[in-house]
């Protein structure tokens, strides 16, 4: 009925992918067709360099949510923050448009310049943000020592996620000093997630024994778990991990694990729970289908999916332009400077 009496022609490729993409989206919005390119994409993605703004996105109330920007990259260098919601793109409205359609529009050739609209909550205006396209190449982990205090910030769970925290541990161990390290702090602020066995991973870093994750499909029954089987590599130091509202998905597995076992103290703000898994099913074309087939549980056995992880200790991250100051960082050293970190 459509090829024959729809008011323009239509290409049988793209209707037939936009059915299918409708069915997944209308399960959740984590759910959706990826064609050859996307799928591509992706799994450069998780290999931590691919091409784009440098943000990762949701859909809610229609409109594209920021989960967070990922650090270094044209969108964090424009400002965007967790929780920002983007209205237009190029001046088209996002809203009746599906997660797929907008991600493809703020797709683009490296070096090409788009124009974002935000809505942001506290304030009264939209803001425009015009952002110049790049190949983000994402370093997964980055750290210094601040002091006597090993800090290590863990910007997504790409490939190189475990690799790059055993370095960090090893390499602040070297500079400091086992013996003179009196902690270390774990940073997972604006980390929106990325590769389930890496946050299993990483987690086994840092306990000796104990269940870091479990996993539940349809069949409530049918439960996997992700068990630490290794040692703590820290020897036991201790450890803040801090969180915000852009910390999702693997961060939160890290986290809720860690806190759990009270091996870390929580400190920051809610984060955003996202607790569900997402599968990849290749298809025939080289496209894939990512469906959502099951959700994790910390080993408490709470489900975090909307919910997110709250912070042992609530600390509201106040941002001042001038001295780029970081209240949170600067708290969380506090507790190790007066040794006050709590049992």
């Amino acid at each position: 009925i459509i090829k024959k009496n729809y008011v323009e022609d239509v290409n049988d490729k793209e209707v037939i992918e936009y059915a299918i993409n409708g069915m997944l989206q209308s399960l959740d919005p984590y759910s959706g067709y990826m064609n050859t390119e996307i799928y591509v994409e992706m799994q450069e993605e998780t290999r931590g360099e691919f091409g784009g703004l440098g943000i990762e996105v949701t859909m809610e109330n229609g409109y594209v949510k920021v989960i967070s920007p990922i650090d270094d990259t044209p969108a964090a260098k424009a400002g965007i923050r967790p929780g920002d919601y983007i209205t237009h793109i190029d001046d088209t409205g996002v809203l009746g448009l599906s997660l797929q359609d907008a991600v493809e529009m703020l797709r683009g050739p490296v070096g090409s310049n788009i124009i974002i609209t935000i809505v942001r909550i506290g304030e009264e205006d939209p803001i425009d943000l015009e952002i110049k396209r790049a190949i983000i190449t994402v370093r997964a982990v980055r750290f210094n020592r601040e002091g006597d205090v090993g800090y290590i910030r863990l910007i997504s769970f790409s490939e190189q996620a475990d690799k790059g925290i055993k370095d960090a541990i090893n390499s602040l161990f070297r500079e400091i000093g086992e013996n003179n390290t009196v902690g270390f702090i774990l940073d997972l602020r604006s980390n929106p997630g990325g590769l389930l066995d890496q946050s299993a991973r990483v987690t086994n870093n840092f306990l000796d024994s104990g269940e870091i994750v479990s996993i539940k499909g349809r069949d409530k029954s049918d439960i996997s778990r992700f068990t630490a089987s290794g040692s703590d590599i820290t020897k036991g130091k201790p450890i803040i991990v801090l969180i915000n509202q852009g910390s999702a998905s693997a961060s939160e597995i890290v986290a809720g694990a860690l806190q759990d076992h009270k091996r870390a103290i929580i400190l920051g703000e809610q984060s955003y729970g996202k607790g569900s898994v997402q599968t990849i099913f290749p298809l025939n074309d080289s496209s894939a289908i990512r469906m959502t087939t099951a959700l994790y549980y910390t080993p408490s056995g709470d489900s975090i999916h909307k919910v997110g992880i709250l912070p042992d200790i609530e600390v509201k991250f106040i941002y001042d332009e001038q001295t780029e100051k970081d209240n949170q960082l600067d708290y969380a050293l506090d507790l190790f400077s007066k040794e006050t970190l709590p049992n």
